[in-house]
């Protein structure tokens, strides 16, 4: 008979008085965001998981007792129903449009504001003030001050001038609401792009102009390659915005017209069909939609708070 033997076991390590003070002075620093934590997770993640189980049945209010469990079906419908599938595209188009439009327009604007003159912060103070304004009150002002047919700002200067006096929201519905989001958008994307440049490296500027670059050379070469990451997080931080826009849409057009976005339409299956399963399922494939650009978004962000560092 051979003799088995055993190798024995490590006892573990027993931690020493200054790792157990490091371990206690890490959770007394995180002691106190512990309810924080909590209470996000009770107000926003226990909802979310509600609306994600719930977008697996086929759910109308009306009928409470009619529910049953249909898997994916409800994502099957968004994706493929026709008035969804608009929905969808309507959202892609009002995001893009207004993200890209007021990032020119912001841009233009910041580079005005980025110049020297007589009362700077005042104009700086009104063109940062649409972005102020309640969504539903920037809404009912275009819908109802610029917009109507009859008293509307723009069909009294088109009186005036002898022009035409077009519907604005009957005749070109999406571009209305396209319109008021610029202009509620664009104050936002110019205090982002004005941050980077008074962030630019202004001996590097002066530099350049003492070599004979012109204005548009440096822009090209200097300014718009500094600005790139102010760019990609203006538009990331508004696309997050448009992507879950309802105010402006339900204010203006009431989802009519062929303008009901995605957001208009959860509401619509809910409030007004009462399929909770189907709304929910929508309401899902949004906040992933902003789960994906927020992810990018913070991305840039953390590459912008790096090069702030690196350049400190």
């Amino acid at each position: 008979m051979t003799a088995t033997t055993t190798a024995p076991v490590a006892a573990p390590p027993v931690p020493t008085p200054r790792a157990r003070e490091a371990r206690l002075r890490a959770w007394a620093t995180r002691a106190p965001l512990l309810p924080t934590l909590v209470f996000m997770i009770v107000v926003t993640q226990l909802p979310f998981v509600a609306t994600l189980v719930i977008s697996f049945f086929d759910w109308n209010a009306l009928y409470p007792d009619a529910r049953r469990f249909t898997g994916l079906d409800n994502y099957h419908q968004v994706l493929t129903d026709a008035d969804l599938r608009h929905s969808v595209w309507t959202t892609v188009l009002l995001t893009a449009t207004v993200v890209l439009v007021s990032l020119v327009l912001g841009l233009a604007l910041a580079l005005l504001l980025d110049r020297r003159f007589r009362g700077r912060g005042v104009v700086r103070t009104l063109l940062i003030a649409p972005f102020l304004v309640v969504p539903v009150a920037a809404a009912l002002l275009w819908k109802h001050v610029l917009y109507n047919p009859e008293y509307g700002l723009l069909n009294g200067l088109l009186h005036y001038v002898g022009g035409p006096q077009p519907d604005w929201i009957s005749d070109t519905p999406l571009l209305a609401v396209e319109a008021s989001l610029v202009w509620q958008w664009t104050p936002f994307m110019m205090l982002i792009l004005l941050a980077g440049l008074q962030s630019r490296d202004q001996q590097q500027m002066e530099a350049a102009r003492v070599d004979g670059a012109s204005d548009w050379q440096i822009f090209r070469y200097l300014t718009l390659p500094h600005l790139r990451r102010y760019l990609e997080l203006g538009a990331l931080l508004g696309s997050i915005y448009i992507v879950q826009n309802f105010d402006a849409v339900f204010t203006i057009t009431s989802g009519g017209l062929g303008t009901a976005n995605l957001p208009y339409t959860v509401y619509q299956s809910f409030y007004q069909a009462h399929e909770n399963g189907l709304a929910s399922a929508a309401g899902v494939l949004v906040v992933i939609g902003s789960i994906v650009i927020a992810t990018f978004a913070l991305r840039v962000v953390s590459s912008l708070f790096r090069e702030e560092v690196s350049r400190a």
